[in-house]
């Protein structure tokens, strides 16, 4: 009977067993679970946490402290500054060599010629801000901008030492029938000017009445009517008026001398040529007058260089002294002669 008991005992305590195993699996399955993800959290937490400290520590260091690739950027930036500099040497440079070139095309090759400077109207004025507005917001524009500017102007140089040497390259195939065409005397003779009374050539001219620049293109000479007037190199007579007011130059002539020169001859008494007809220079074409917008007898006179009036006391200056030029520049004045 004890034996029997011993056996229920023993079968009743391995059920037991077995039920407490069934119910503890689950338990240490959510136990071993738990650490787990929290062992996850943790670690994944360490990384942000390391990756946010890194980051302010890099942002820190490259505050404070230069790293590699700002060393090159560095380095690249100041040798892009160094080149700049290079090239606006090398423009300068440059420039001072065209600047002498053009010095002996006005002054020596174009002497020779017996030709006036050549201008060309707009080559010198500057371009337009909206070229270089693209480059203004740039980090560097203080160094762009300049650096342009100065190849532009060196490019306008260029280009107008170009078309002059072009010009003198025609002229010195020319130059015997140059020589004669260049206005190169005085139109009337100087013996018949009243006390050397000359009106000045004035581009500039302040309006005594208008209050305005108005241009005084020629020089007056004042002298009596009928004094001869002379054509003062070899041309072609395109204008010859011998009536009416004409724009305020009354009886008038207009000589075509070709290589771009003309002269006018104004406020004539007498036209003694016709359009078309071929002069010589010293031949006579005229005698002066009071016709027109004019308050006296005297000749306005003329020279004309590619469309633009040019002062002709400078060409007086080939057959006089310098003496004798720098006199006749202290006798000039505003002309009194015509009437505005």
């Amino acid at each position: 009977m004890s034996q029997k008991r011993r056996s229920n005992r023993t079968q009743r305590l391995a059920h037991e067993a077995l039920v407490l195993t069934e119910e503890a699996t689950p338990l240490t399955r959510e136990v071993v679970t738990a650490p787990f993800r929290l062992r996850t959290y943790r670690l994944i937490r360490k990384i942000i946490i390391g990756f946010i400290l890194v980051s302010i520590a890099n942002v820190l260091f490259s505050y404070f402290f230069y790293t590699p690739k700002m060393y090159r950027i560095l380095r690249d930036n100041r040798e892009l500054k160094i080149r700049y500099r290079i090239l606006q040497d090398r423009i300068r440079t440059a420039q001072q060599h065209v600047d002498e070139i053009r010095h002996r095309d006005s002054y020596v090759y174009r002497s020779l010629f017996s030709t006036d400077t050549l201008s060309i109207p707009g080559v010198w004025q500057p371009y337009p801000e909206s070229k270089y507005a693209p480059m203004a917001d740039d980090d560097y524009a203080s160094l762009m901008i300049p650096t342009w500017r100065q190849l532009d102007a060196l490019a306008r140089t260029i280009y107008l030492e170009s078309v002059s040497f072009d010009e003198l390259q025609q002229l010195a195939r020319n130059k015997e029938q140059l020589a004669s065409a260049v206005p190169a005397i005085w139109p009337i003779d100087r013996k018949a000017l009243h006390n050397n009374h000359i009106g000045a050539f004035n581009p500039r001219r302040f309006h005594p009445i208008l209050h305005r620049i108005v241009a005084h293109e020629g020089i007056d000479l004042g002298c009596d009517r009928g004094t001869p007037v002379y054509a003062t190199g070899d041309a072609t007579v395109e204008i010859a008026l011998g009536n009416g007011y004409n724009g305020g130059y009354g009886h008038q002539v207009l000589l075509n001398h070709e290589f771009g020169y003309k002269t006018r001859y104004a406020h004539l008494s007498d036209v003694l040529v016709k359009p078309g007809e071929r002069v010589k220079r010293g031949q006579l074409i005229a005698r002066t007058g009071n016709t027109g917008r004019s308050s006296g007898p005297h000749l306005h006179y003329e020279v004309i260089h590619k469309g633009i009036p040019v002062n002709p006391i400078n060409y007086f200056n080939r057959n006089m002294s310098a003496e004798e030029y720098e006199r006749l520049m202290e006798n000039l004045r505003e002309t009194n002669f015509e009437k505005y």
